[in-house]
């Protein structure tokens, strides 16, 4: 099959290689030449957007995510069979869907009706994400959805654990996306407002993929249009 990999942290990031090993190096990269974590479904329609060919199999773009799949499936690789993007640093569960770069670049895809995985990975300070695990697992993960029939007009959205070191393997689970909201605090010094609130303390409803990949295991929702 034909492989499109993109992400949101960037063509340099070790999501995207984690990413491109868990399927055996067979796909073409088209990812963003800088990072764009948590623009959304944000597309350029009012300058040009550069692409540079890095290698036969690799080209950075200097526009979003979105924009990303939206010129590798019209220009770069019509063939295309599926989009996938990440590995992200960091959980896309949930409602971050509406805000994560990530969950866009499969979404544009979804939209043209090419099916498409988003793959993020927890991360539980102050651990540090195992990237030949996170491969590992995404890899297991892709084998499985790869053989079940997607809907149109809907993709998958995958969210790895972090769990200590000697820790069994995760359970792959199929659940439902949390509704609640991110956590909304900031700090206000003078008139500026920085956000400081904490993911890991965001709403657990039983059941959902934040309790599921919080519980340990591998939260795999699918997410409609």
């Amino acid at each position: 099959m034909t492989l499109i990999l993109t992400n949101d942290d960037g063509i340099d990031a070790p999501g995207i290689k984690a990413l491109q090993k868990a399927v055996n190096q067979q796909a073409i990269i088209v990812a963003p030449t800088t990072e764009w974590s948590g623009c959304g479904h944000r597309v350029t329609t009012t300058e040009p957007i550069e692409i540079y060919q890095r290698s036969q199999n690799e080209y950075a773009i200097t526009g979003t995510p979105a924009d990303c799949t939206r010129i590798a499936i019209t220009h770069i690789c019509p063939q295309v069979k599926w989009v996938l993007a990440g590995i992200n640093a960091g959980g896309n569960m949930g409602t971050d869907v509406y805000i994560s770069g990530t969950c866009a670049a499969v979404r544009e895809a979804a939209m043209h009706k090419i099916p498409a995985i988003a793959i993020s990975h927890w991360i539980k300070k102050p651990l540090i994400i195992d990237w030949e695990l996170a491969a590992k697992w995404t890899a297991d993960v892709l084998s499985k959805l790869f053989t079940i029939p997607i809907e149109t007009g809907t993709f998958w959205n995958v969210n790895l654990p972090h769990i200590e070191p000697g820790t069994p393997e995760p359970e792959i689970v199929f659940c439902q996306p949390s509704i609640d909201p991110l956590p909304v605090k900031y700090h206000l010094e003078g008139n500026k407002f920085s956000y400081c609130g904490e993911y890991g303390k965001r709403t657990r409803t039983p059941g959902t993929d934040v309790d599921i990949c919080f519980s340990g295991k591998i939260a795999i929702t699918q997410i409609r249009l």
